[in-house]
């Protein structure tokens, strides 16, 4: 990037160029433009090897590094960790390299928190994520409990709260989210029955494909019954030319994207403010999944929203 008082932009350097073809001397040109002759012939030179791309910043970064470590030490070196069990500090001594260089060397290799690795094999933890938008939806429900009118303990105070809470019930909020955008969709029903999930599956659906996302290839659910036994459930996969795929039982670890988003859904919809009656908290549902599609940064998503990674960024939510 141009510093502020950079003499020429890109647009400069174009300007510089059509000036030059033009027929006038390049000392000239360089003259009114306020820079020196070296420094316009450096552009040209890079227009006339490179073309168009020539004038654009280049990168600080030397293309080679006489000194950098070999690739066999630094092979070596990522062995470390996933044997030893070690952090850089310690590693340093065995191949004898200052601790700096085997931190470097390890952050290359995404290596450098012990956290990253599986303690007991030493394998490398990669996060797994579909290569496209509509290849894996993840579908869950989460209940959390109703809210009495006039509030809860939120509002009351928790022996006041507990008193009332025990007859209101639960919501059964039911949400859908994308394996490769975490783009999310949620809804709040009375139930978990076979015809509510089947009918929710098609919601998401339109709701996926108002975003840009035209098909659901896969949709990964628990081992509930509406998921397994449930011909509407079959039936709404097979209109929408989807495969059902079950988690493994006790591993929720498998549909952890949704089960992420739940834990975001209580913290920043459920709990984040005292409701006085169950419908406030239901109004808020919308304003919390418009600001999560298209506004929460997403660290899995190197700070951007999940509609930033469908095939339609500018679509709205509805």
């Amino acid at each position: 990037m141009s510093h502020r008082n950079a003499r020429l932009t890109v647009h400069g350097r174009r300007l510089l160029i059509d000036r030059v073809r033009s027929g006038r001397p390049l000392a000239h040109v360089a003259a009114e433009m306020g820079i020196s002759r070296p420094t316009a012939h450096k552009w040209i030179r890079h227009w006339r090897s490179e073309g168009e791309s020539g004038l654009f910043d280049r990168s600080s970064r030397p293309r080679t590094t006489p000194h950098r470590t070999t690739a066999a030490t630094e092979a070596r070196v990522c062995r470390l960790p996933q044997s030893r069990k070690l952090g850089p500090a310690r590693l340093g001594p065995i191949p004898g390299l200052p601790t700096s260089t085997v931190h470097r060397i390890l952050v290359r290799h995404g290596l450098n928190r012990l956290a990253f690795l599986d303690r007991p094999t030493g394998q490398l933890i990669r996060r797994d994520e579909r290569d496209r938008p509509g290849e894996l939806i993840h579908v869950d429900v989460k209940k959390p409990g109703r809210i009495p009118d006039g509030g809860g303990h939120k509002v009351l105070g928790r022996q006041a709260g507990r008193a009332r809470r025990s007859s209101v019930g639960f919501d059964y909020v039911h949400s859908a989210v994308d394996d490769h955008s975490r783009l999310a969709y949620s809804e709040i029903h009375d139930d978990e029955k076979t015809a509510t999930c089947a009918a929710f599956l098609r919601r998401v659906a339109a709701f996926f494909a108002a975003c840009g996302i035209d098909r659901l290839e896969r949709v990964l659910t628990d081992n509930a019954w509406p998921y397994r036994k449930s011909f509407a459930w079959q039936q709404a996969m097979a209109d929408l030319s989807a495969t059902g795929k079950p988690t493994r039982a006790h591993r929720p670890q498998t549909n952890g994207k949704v089960e992420r988003f739940n834990r975001t859904l209580l913290d920043e919809w459920t709990y984040p403010r005292p409701y006085t009656t169950n419908d406030e908290r239901t109004a808020a549902l919308a304003d919390f999944l418009h600001t999560y599609n298209h506004h929460r940064c997403h660290t899995a998503l190197d700070g951007q929203p999940p509609i930033s990674r469908t095939n339609n960024p500018a679509g709205q939510y509805t």
